[in-house]
């Protein structure tokens, strides 16, 4: 051993643990983790044939200082340490809580080293912790998916691994490093994540960068995305707005900026770094990369100071050239790529404030930002081009989830992985994390997978030991920069009612007023946490909407429950000014009064109203279930009351069961005794019209006797009503008649000559249904004059219809079209698609019999594509054969399909 005061050429490993004084790490948590690090380089200097007690260490909090004696060979602590390091550390955190996670820097130095009474000194120590302390070694750990950041001094590049049999050099970048008094050139590998190998950059210069900004081209980008999937149009987009002018990267007017917005987990910097390393030969001048950190596990941004001063380390400035001020600095970087052929991405910026002082004023360097907010001054002031990033296309998500999942899994369970796809929502992040559950966990069958995303939810793409791999904790960190009124906001829209929301229906959500309701959902759309839609809708990714949920479980209760009430309120008297103007002849059954504030939406007209209904039905449908959540059953009555209407018209029989339901479910808590009769017969309309006829039929005898015992002889006459129609779907054309003249006779005793027109007819189509053409043909015209009188086109379209029905009976076909041409202009214009297929259908009979087969032809392929949008299969598969006899069937067999068609789709809008 040498002596002291004598020196003695060592190897010199320096390793430290990045973010050792992270806020999260406890001192228990430091202490394991320091545990941990000392194994680690044990084992790895054992495995480089360097004994741990033959070194002399030295302690540095957060990492450790080795001096190996110069008999050991120095190539092993290259060749083989940084791997058996980055092997040993993934053992160390698979089974560590993530604040004892490690990840290493290391350098590698030889050089005469001196022992005195105080320890080790000289200039080799002091530049072997400068290289560990370079900003760009720094960086490249950071971004980097691995444990371990490799420097090696220029000497044990040059020395060492150019000549190593093990290492491949052209795996290493130069870098510089510009520390304190150090000046000089690196060289960086990361053992567990390598570089692309490069043989270009072994040709190039390895020279300390000059003063004057000069040296080896900043090389900075990340590791291209190893599983990148899909994206082709978003590709296409962002090359398109890259692209310069004519293609010379001159002729630009100012500089090419794109920003990539999107939420968190959506794929922002992997499209970003992709499309750079696809067209990094564009950029021979360098690529400059920083994470701004603005939405990240820290809390505090970059300050755009510190990035602008890493970017002038990169580009070799001299510090002792570095003005004081951001200012002055931002624009020597400006000078210093003036000309220059680079690609500057600016990573995860929170603020425009951030971003500026980093965009180069030269028209030959393109910039890519990535946020998850629209950085709106930057597109407004600079010229930015804004893409806008979604969820993945089922295919592309097919794909992405299959590459990072084992080939024999796929194959044994294929048809589960479009049900992870589905329960993802296409979300990348979501579908990384499902594909990590899987692959850590080879056992477990893709099934029960699903199936623990199908009961958890959000709750399955979480992490217990390391929150920043989960995606509760990634979507948490868009909410740092809102106020308090918007994260309330946003929490509220989580619980609300329906797939979307309007600026109206939020107002009423929050208690907001309109203006500050709507700039919240414009500022909620600027962080990427809702998405504007067209017709001034807001629409939120289900896990996006899952968190929020989350979110809102930390408000006060009674906050949730008045929100909650204000909105159902607001879709509740908004469907009810609507089913007016859709029908102002139904009974008025006002609901209770809106909670205060509560505004419903103003509707001018019916059209209006048909488009509102239309727009919101998927909510108000939602709505229901939202009121009977809360207990309030009057809303739950009234929602079905009012959408009765629309739903006729649109054929939504599987959505009117389901809402009169819920309906007679909510009666029961009701103190008014014909909510329940009402809930019983409409029950039983719903019943009907889905060929139920037991069930039908059950439900309004139980309203007729609810309304006698109530003596009730409108909600009678009503249901007598209902009862006919129920009578003839199920075949007794007799007893079907026998009812609509009870209810004819109520009617008209009660001096409701509206109801009293739809009864009669009612008695009309039952009468020709069974030959009496005579009587029919009286009742209906009388029902006409009444109709028209009081201007009641609803059933006045079906009163015409009936006509036409018993004009083709009679074998007037030339009249029957005439009244069912009238019929379908008027259901046209009342947006009545129920009522448009039916008599489209009836219309093809008298073309028919006419011999005009093309005309009929026409109208049942109308007919038909509307019965398949509305799930009336028997009445498609009816139709269907109807265009099948057209061609190859005499006539006979064409009145035989217009009886069938007859016997079962006359279903008047009856207005109860």
């Amino acid at each position: 051993m040498a002596g002291p005061g004598q020196a003695v050429h060592r190897t010199i490993v320096v390793v430290d643990v990045e973010g050792f004084g992270d806020a999260r790490r406890t001192l228990p948590h430091q202490v394991a983790a320091r545990a941990g690090l000392y194994r680690v380089v044990a084992e790895a200097l054992g495995a480089a044939g360097v004994p741990w007690d033959a070194c002399h260490r030295e302690d540095r909090g957060d990492g450790v200082f080795v001096l190996v004696p110069p008999e050991f060979a120095k190539a092993p602590l290259v060749e083989v340490l940084p791997g058996v390091l980055a092997e040993a550390l993934r053992g160390h955190n698979d089974t560590n809580p993530a604040a004892q996670h490690v990840r290493l820097r290391v350098a590698v130095h030889a050089g005469e080293v001196v022992f005195d009474r105080h320890g080790v000194t000289s200039t080799a120590v002091t530049t072997a912790f400068r290289l560990l302390d370079a900003p760009p070694v720094k960086r490249a750990l950071a971004g980097s998916p691995g444990l371990v950041a490799l420097v090696v001094s220029r000497w044990m590049f040059d020395e060492v691994v150019r000549h190593s049999a093990v290492l491949d050099p052209a795996t290493f970048r130069p870098v510089p490093v510009a520390v304190k008094e150090i000046r000089d050139t690196a060289w960086l590998a990361l053992p567990d994540h390598p570089y692309p190998a490069d043989p270009a950059v072994l040709d190039r210069p390895a020279n300390p960068a000059a003063p004057d900004g000069g040296g080896t081209a900043p090389r900075q980008l990340p590791g291209a995305p190893a599983l990148f999937v899909g994206r082709e149009e978003y590709l296409a987009d962002l090359e398109h707005a890259l692209t310069p002018v004519d293609g010379d990267p001159a002729a630009g007017a100012a500089v090419v900026i794109s920003a990539l917005g999107g939420a968190g987990g959506i794929g922002k910097t992997w499209l970003a770094l992709h499309w750079a390393h696809r067209h990094s030969g564009r950029f021979p001048d360098g690529q400059l990369f920083v994470d701004l950190h603005g939405f990240s596990p820290t809390d505090d941004p970059t300050d755009p100071a510190v990035a602008v001063r890493g970017f002038l380390d990169a580009l070799g400035v001299d510090p002792g050239r570095l003005p004081t001020d951001l200012g002055a600095q931002a624009a020597l970087y400006r000078s210093l790529v003036t000309g220059k052929r680079m690609l500057i991405v600016l990573d995860n910026a929170a603020t425009t404030a951030q971003v500026v002082p980093l965009l180069p004023g030269t028209p030959t360097c393109t910039v890519l930002v990535t946020s998850r907010r629209k950085l709106a001054s930057l597109i407004d002031r600079h010229g930015a081009r804004h893409l806008s990033l979604g969820v993945l296309d089922r295919d592309e998500a097919r794909a992405l989830l299959t590459a990072r999942l084992p080939s024999d899994r796929v194959a044994a369970e294929p048809d589960v992985i479009d049900e992870l796809v589905a329960l993802c929502g296409a979300y990348p992040l979501a579908l990384a994390i499902t594909a990590r559950a899987v692959a850590t966990r080879p056992a477990i069958p893709l099934t029960e997978v699903a199936a623990e995303l199908r009961e958890l939810g959000l709750e399955a793409l979480d992490h217990d030991t390391d929150p920043a791999a989960g995606l509760t904790t990634v979507l948490s960190w868009s909410l740092r920069h809102l106020t308090e009124q918007q994260r309330t906001v946003f929490a509220l829209l989580g619980i609300a009612p329906g797939p979307d929301t309007t600026p109206p229906a939020t107002a009423a959500l929050t208690g907001l007023p309109d203006g500050p309701a709507r700039r919240t959902l414009a500022a909620l759309e600027e962080a990427s946490l809702l998405e504007r839609r067209p017709g001034g809708r807001y629409a939120m990714h289900d896990l996006v909407r899952a968190y929020a949920a989350i979110t809102a479980h930390d408000l006060p209760d009674h906050l949730r429950e008045k929100a909650l009430t204000r909105v159902v309120d607001f879709h509740l008297h908004t469907a009810h000014a609507a089913d007016r103007l859709l029908d102002p002849h139904r009974p008025l059954l006002p609901p209770d009064p809106p909670a205060p504030d509560v505004r419903p939406h103003p509707l001018p007209d019916a059209a209006a109203a048909l488009a509102w209904l239309q727009a919101e039905y998927a909510t108000l449908l939602a709505t229901q279930r939202t009121a009977a959540t809360l207990g309030r059953h009057h809303a739950v009555w009234h929602l079905a009351w009012n959408l009765k209407t629309f739903q006729h018209r649109r054929g939504h029989r599987r959505d009117a069961l389901a809402a009169w339901q819920a309906a007679l479910d909510a009666a029961a808590h009701l103190p008014d005794p014909a909510t329940r009769s009402r809930a019983h017969r409409l029950l039983g309309d719903a019943c009907a019209l889905l060929g139920l006829h037991e069930q039908a039929t059950g439900h309004q005898e139980r309203a007729l006797a609810l309304a006698a015992r109530h003596h009730d002889p409108s909600e009678q006459a009503y249901t007598h009503y209902a009862l006919a129609f129920t009578w003839e779907r199920r075949g007794d054309g007799r007893r079907a008649l026998d009812h609509a003249r009870h209810a004819l006779d109520l009617f008209g005793d009660l001096d409701q000559p509206v109801r009293e027109a739809h009864a009669l007819n009612q008695v009309g189509w039952y009468a020709a249904r069974l030959g009496e053409f005579d009587t029919a043909r009286d009742h209906c015209h009388a029902a006409l004059t009444l109709l028209r009188h009081h201007r009641d086109l609803d059933g006045e379209a079906n009163t015409l219809d009936s006509l036409g029905f018993i004009a083709h009976r009679a074998g007037d076909h030339r009249q029957a079209f005439d009244h069912y041409h009238q019929a379908l202009s008027l259901f046209r214009t009342l947006g009545n698609a129920y009522e448009v297929a039916d008599t489209l259908d009836n219309m093809g009979h008298p073309h028919a019999a006419l011999g005009d087969r093309e005309r009929a032809r026409v109208v049942w392929r109308e007919a038909l594509e509307l019965y398949r949008e509305q799930g009336r299969d028997t009445d498609a598969d009816r139709v269907q054969e109807q265009l099948d006899a057209l061609d190859n069937t005499t006539d006979h067999r064409l009145d035989a399909a217009a009886d069938r068609s007859s016997a079962g789709i006359q279903v008047e809008n009856d207005h109860r």
